[in-house]
């Protein structure tokens, strides 16, 4: 298990993409990381945008300390326009990331980082639904399934989430916990 003293921070919220939680969830679990599912409440569950899953929070992103996170993933679905307007979230994924740590995002959730003020200058990919809202935030959009740049690991689409998982796996396992 190549991530056994990783620590995720798991955004969810309202009409997340299934399988973009789920699927990631499940992998990074495989690989032995530990994961709180964090939201802008505690102990809410919320239902997937296919209405078939549903995921419940552990914690609200107001009551934990970033600095206990080696990442922080975020999936894409309606929830990134949901949490992007908590302060908390923004917070917790901006200090994640300028504590040099992982934060990864599929699809939509690239709204999230753009709120948080950390996609400028960044390769960047995700749903074509956000293309200009990351150019328009300052990143280069790359058409590609799911890549690294810097401490951002970025996911396209659904259809991609094999690449974007082995993309976080490898990351995680170089990246000192």
């Amino acid at each position: 298990m190549k991530l056994e003293d990783t620590r995720i921070a798991m955004l969810v919220g309202p009409g997340f993409e299934d399988l973009e939680f789920w699927a990631v969830y499940m992998r990074m679990e495989e690989e032995g990381a530990q994961i709180d599912v964090v939201g802008t409440e505690a102990g809410v569950e919320y239902t997937g945008k296919s209405g078939g899953l549903t995921a419940e929070t552990e914690v609200a992103a107001e009551e934990v300390d970033p600095a206990a996170f080696d990442a922080v993933l975020v999936p894409g679905g309606w929830t990134p326009d949901k949490i992007r307007r908590d302060q908390s979230v923004l917070d917790l994924v901006r200090d994640v990331y300028e504590d040099g740590n992982i934060v990864g995002m599929i699809c939509h959730a690239g709204l999230v980082g753009i709120s948080a003020g950390i996609v400028e200058g960044s390769d960047a990919t995700g749903s074509l639904g956000i293309k200009d809202d990351l150019v328009n935030a300052g990143a280069t959009w790359v058409d590609e399934p799911a890549f690294r740049d810097g401490n951002i690991v970025w996911g396209r689409v659904v259809a991609d989430i094999p690449d974007y998982c082995r993309v976080l796996v490898d990351t995680l396992a170089e990246h000192p916990a």
